[in-house]
């Protein structure tokens, strides 16, 4: 319940004073942001970002292939060339009597 109490007080302090800051507060940080997003050091980073993450797909892909490929193999081996199941298997248990 304090948690609750705390982030309603909180909540209602922010939008009072968001309230107060009024629409010039907006558009400044608006432009900041604009301005952030358009710098050379920002656009180089999303760059270098967006690079690693198709990388990171690309590598992910490969990797998920190569595991799919592997598990048909082993199926392939353990059903054999008759498509009977080949290895160690349970004998039923004994009926008594």
């Amino acid at each position: 319940m304090k948690i609750r109490l705390g982030f309603l007080v909180g909540f209602g302090a922010g939008y009072v004073m968001g309230a107060k800051a009024g629409t010039e507060r907006y558009e400044q940080l608006r432009r900041l942001y604009e301005n952030v997003l358009s710098s050379p050091a920002v656009r180089e980073a999303r760059g270098k970002v967006k690079g690693a993450a198709e990388t990171g797909f690309d590598q992910a892909r490969d990797l998920a292939s190569d595991g799919v490929q592997k598990v048909k193999e082993v199926k392939e081996r353990k059903s054999g060339t008759d498509g009977a199941p080949t290895g160690l298997s349970v004998a039923p248990p004994p009926v008594t009597p």
